[in-house]
C-alpha cells in the first residue's frame, strides 16, 4: 500500500497533500519520506540551545530508537554564515540517515546554501542502493535569522 503523497510547493515555501480529484493521492513513497523527515521537528538534544529561550525541546515526546523530523528548527535565529549551513546539511543528514539504514535509499546527495537573504536552501537527491535517481528535491526554508 503506497503512502499518502505530499508535494513540495517551492512558490509557497511549503508541503501539502496531493488530491486525485475529490480523494487524496497516493505514491511518492521517498518524497513524501523526505519531506515528513525534513519538516517535522525533531527533539533537540540535551546540549542544543532552543532558539526561543525556552526549555521545550519540541519533537514527540515518544521518540525512542529513531527519532523523527529534524532539528533544522534550531537554526531559526542562527546568523546566515557558512557555519550554519554546515549544522543545516548536519541536520538534514542526521534526518534522512533512517532511510538509508532501512536500505530504501542507498545515499543522498546534500547541498545547502542561502537563496538570497533570509532564505535557506536545500537540494536532496536521494539514490537507490543501486545508484538509480529516486527522488530530487529542492527546498527551502524561510529565515528569521540574525544577520
Amino acid at each position: 500500500m503506497a503512502d499518502i503523497a505530499i508535494s513540495w510547493d517551492s512558490a509557497n515555501s511549503r508541503g501539502d497533500w496531493t488530491m486525485n480529484g475529490p480523494v487524496l493521492a497516493t505514491g511518492n513513497d521517498i518524497e513524501t519520506a523526505i519531506l515528513i523527515s525534513i519538516f517535522t521537528d525533531r527533539m533537540a538534544q540535551s546540549g542544543d540551545v532552543i532558539p526561543d529561550g525556552t526549555n521545550d525541546p519540541r519533537g514527540w515526546w515518544a521518540d525512542d530508537d529513531v527519532p523523527i523530523g529534524s532539528r533544522m528548527w534550531l537554526l531559526k535565529r542562527a546568523k546566515q554564515t557558512t557555519q550554519t549551513l554546515q549544522l543545516a546539511y548536519d541536520y538534514l543528514a542526521e534526518a534522512l540517515q533512517w532511510m538509508v539504514d532501512d536500505g530504501v535509499v542507498g545515499k543522498f546527495d546534500i547541498t545547502t546554501q542561502w537563496v538570497r537573504r533570509g532564505m535557506l536552501g536545500a537540494t536532496i537527491v536521494a539514490y537507490s542502493p543501486t545508484g538509480t535517481i529516486l527522488s530530487k528535491g529542492q527546498y527551502s526554508w524561510a529565515w528569521s535569522g540574525i544577520n
